[in-house]
């Protein structure tokens, strides 16, 4: 995921990196599954960067964080690795 790519919706990252992600989730949480949970919490960590990057508005982490919950409480399935999950307070950017 290039987390520079401010120019595109939430969505439409969303859309480039969930295959990827799911591919790995598929794969991975069959062998090792409580491995997955700081992969998906570092995902997590790198959507609050760029949306701090895009919304200069939202540049202070807290904001960002408080952004990201809300979608992820509106668009529960948004993004694969959300599954896991099951919060995202848990963010370190």
């Amino acid at each position: 995921m290039t987390s520079t790519n401010t120019s595109a919706s939430f969505q439409e990252l969303a859309r480039r990196i969930n295959p990827v992600v799911a591919g790995w989730l598929n794969y991975y949480s069959r062998f090792r599954l409580w491995e997955l949970i700081p992969f998906a919490m570092r995902i997590n960590a790198y959507l609050v960067r760029w949306i701090r990057q895009k919304y200069k508005r939202l540049a202070a982490k807290r904001k960002a964080l408080a952004k990201m919950q809300e979608i992820a409480r509106r668009y529960l399935r948004m993004f694969a690795h959300w599954r896991l999950t099951a919060t995202v307070s848990a963010v370190s950017a």
